[in-house]
């Protein structure tokens, strides 16, 4: 993970507070105190922002990166809990009472992201109720999404899941490329590699993705839709209504 400046970051002609959903929801007030702290970073594909246990120094509103977290289990198994990206901010333990969190977060996909010190946040979060409302309004969503996940890892197919977890992925950055590997996608759905590279495989097969060395582009977003369970609408529909700052999708 690495400091850069503006002038680094992908082209983008909005204001950095607005390349992120909820950073631009934030009441103004709070956004121009918090402003001067906030400092670009590169997130690399891999890196861990965090692990299991370490207390939460920075809060991170990413622009066109994906954050993952995920469960470590004692025999070295993972699996992807919820996925964050340009829709929301990673560090939510901070104010929901604990200053850290028993998942790792692990850049899915590179690009990059704001990063603010922990502590302004959350005193901006004890002190403006409009703030409050709006963080707990994004952890509602979170939490939506985590229970939608452990049910379609339970009784979805490989083939179904990767659909999900690719719409989920593509709804939080403004591309349709992703950059990450087969090895990746299988720590983050908690299969075997080979189970992605076949299901990955029949996608590109049928022309609704190419995938080149690490770079993941979806060419037939509705067709992907169509192959998906039911799982990414429930949780899409849910977080619409929950989150009225995004766009519509």
């Amino acid at each position: 993970m690495n400091e850069t400046s503006e002038r680094d970051a992908p082209e983008n002609k909005l204001p950095f507070t607005e390349q992120n959903y909820l950073l631009r929801a934030i009441p103004d007030d709070v956004k121009s105190r918090l402003t001067p702290h906030f400092e670009l970073v590169e997130l690399t594909l891999g890196d861990c922002i965090y692990e299991s246990g370490d207390e939460l120094k920075f809060v991170y509103f990413p622009t066109d990166s994906i954050i993952s977290l995920v469960y470590i289990m004692e025999n070295g198994d993972s699996a992807e809990i919820s996925v964050v990206g340009n829709d929301g901010m990673l560090g939510v333990p901070l104010f929901m009472g604990g200053g850290s969190t028993r998942n790792r977060a692990v850049v899915q996909s590179e690009g990059h992201a704001y990063r603010l010190p922990a502590q302004l946040l959350k005193t901006e979060f004890n002190r403006h109720s409009e703030l409050h409302h709006l963080l707990l309004r994004y952890t509602q969503s979170l939490m939506t999404q985590m229970a939608q996940t452990a049910v379609c890892n339970r009784h979805h197919s490989v083939d179904q899941q990767l659909c999900r977890w690719l719409l989920l992925s593509l709804d939080r950055i403004p591309t349709n490329v992703l950059t990450m590997t087969q090895e990746l996608i299988a720590d983050m759905l908690g299969v075997r590699r080979e189970g992605v590279s076949v299901a990955a495989g029949k996608l590109q097969k049928m022309g609704v993705i190419e995938y080149h060395r690490g770079r993941m582009t979806v060419i037939d977003r509705p067709k992907l839709e169509t192959l998906s369970c039911e799982c990414y609408d429930v949780v899409k529909l849910e977080c619409e209504r929950i989150l009225n700052y995004l766009p519509e999708r």
